[in-house]
């Protein structure tokens, strides 16, 4: 097993890794930039590294980091998500180097992080994809061509694209002019690359992605599936699994078609095979993620397999030790993104001081988090500063607690989207299990929600209020 493991990451997927590490009694290497030079993940690791001055590109030097993993001994690199996670060129690199990368390989992240590269390789195995361009557009006007062929509505996206980013649908032509130029710049900002490709808009699907683990060895198994259908501008917020929309035989026909997707680009690691279910339980192959996801904390819940440690283990050479019939699933987890944003307006970021912070606790809670009271939300990396986990027997008894604990959880001095939260969770529209990624649209009255007021408040507010009235 691994002595020594740098993390090339932050915040709370820095400190996710750095739990499972701790289990295994392995080492670890923290890096951070001189905003993050309080940050928990620094104070958590057995050893931490300053990388540079910039909040950005210190995260992403690519020379800097490989060589902090060697000169402090590391065995192994493990990306997290975001930042370099899908980059190949940091995966050949860090092999190069004699180092162990944790996560797939260079070739299956180029192969998979490309969206029409990708489509290609699941048309040649066989998995059905959503119709849509063969390659990426040359142009506007084959575009336009295109979408005519297809019909509206379509979806524009970046071929390299990763996370909601660079994605627009278009209604007419009108509208594919106009996105056309946008999209690819935000794509070349996001991706460096203005490579573009186009899909069939499939209304109002289902989100559902199945979590896949692939050692070195030939071995393949699904962990059943997430839903993650409630977004925002094709941002998750809410997932849950498993999906209250699968019956067992859907379930498993695409948890099999899942494994095959892996086993088509010989795929070794953690990965995600994500799917579009329209309304007739039509599914359709729509990206890999070629790395851990956000949302892996509720299929560990349902599971009780530590994904994060199957990663390493995997990445050691080490053969999974089960097949797909030992792996069976209990309950329902849902996974809340807590962001420093403000819902009611337009979920802007509300970076700031935490002036107070109580996280929720008991039976069934888990959180995975990086802020406490005092700390410094920065305003350069992404707004999310914990996620809320919580598990239940039943899909009602999950609900009960994920409002009860959401209840509990309390951050003031920033704006958050607790409120949104817990409204969401408290409709009808949430506990029927009925939503597609329509749902924010189709419920524009969740936004309205007045600030949550606990009885401590009132009554600190009511004192407040005597002590001035009479003067003291």
């Amino acid at each position: 097993m691994f002595q020594r493991i740098m993390i090339a990451n932050r915040g709370e997927c820095a400190i996710r890794i750095q739990r499972s590490c701790r289990e295994l009694g392995i080492e670890t290497v923290a890096i951070f930039s001189e905003a993050d030079s309080h940050a928990l993940h620094v104070k958590k690791a057995d050893q931490a590294v300053l990388i540079g001055p910039d909040p950005v590109k210190s995260y992403l030097n690519i020379h800097r980091l490989i060589d902090i993993a060697l000169k402090t001994g590391c065995d192994a690199v493990h990306p997290g998500y975001g930042f370099l996670s899908e980059n190949a060129d940091f995966a050949r690199k860090v092999t190069q180097a004699g180092l162990t990368y944790i996560g797939p390989g260079a070739d299956a992240i180029d192969n998979m992080g490309n969206k029409t590269k990708a489509r290609a390789a699941m048309v040649a195995a066989g998995i059905p994809i959503t119709p849509g361009s063969e390659s990426s557009l040359e142009d506007v006007d084959q575009a336009l061509t295109i979408a005519n062929q297809m019909g509206y509505p379509i979806m524009l996206k970046a071929a390299a694209g990763g996370g909601g980013r660079g994605i627009r649908r278009c209604d007419n032509d009108d509208e594919l002019r106009e996105n056309f130029m946008i999209t690819g710049r935000e794509a070349m900002a996001a991706f460096g690359s203005d490579e573009l490709f186009m899909e069939k808009c499939i209304v109002d699907p289902r989100h559902i992605e199945f979590q896949i683990l692939a050692d070195s060895h030939g071995n393949v198994v699904h962990l059943f599936e997430r839903d993650c259908s409630i977004q925002r501008r094709n941002q998750k917020l809410i997932e849950l699994a498993p999906s209250n929309f699968l019956d067992d035989d859907l379930r498993q026909q695409m948890g099999e078609v899942a494994v095959r997707a892996a086993q088509a680009v010989n795929y070794v690691n953690a990965g995600t095979v994500e799917f579009l279910v329209d309304h007739n339980h039509n599914f359709y192959f729509m990206e890999m993620n070629t790395r851990l996801q956000v949302e892996h904390t509720i299929t560990e819940a349902i599971t009780g397999i530590d994904i994060v440690s199957e990663q390493i283990r995997i990445a050691d050479g080490e053969v999974l030790g089960y097949g797909q019939s030992d792996i069976s699933h209990r309950g329902f987890a849902i996974e809340f993104r807590i962001n420093a944003e403000d819902p009611k307006n337009g979920f802007f970021p509300t970076p700031g001081q935490i002036t107070r912070y109580h996280s929720a606790g008991g039976p069934g809670v888990r959180i995975d988090g990086c802020v406490y009271a005092g700390y410094e939300i920065p305003t350069y990396y992404d707004s999310m500063c914990a996620k809320l986990t919580v598990w239940g027997l039943t899909w009602p008894q999950a609900v009960r607690r994920a409002l009860r604990a959401l209840n509990e959880y309390d951050i003031r001095g920033i704006k958050t989207t607790l409120p949104l939260y817990r409204n969401i969770v408290a409709s009808e529209a949430f506990s029927s299990g009925e939503f597609n990624t329509g749902f924010m649209e189709q419920h524009p009255e969740l936004l309205d929600y007045k600030p949550y007021e606990r009885r401590e408040d009132i009554a600190a507010a009511v004192a407040a209020a005597i002590a001035t009235h009479l003067g003291l």
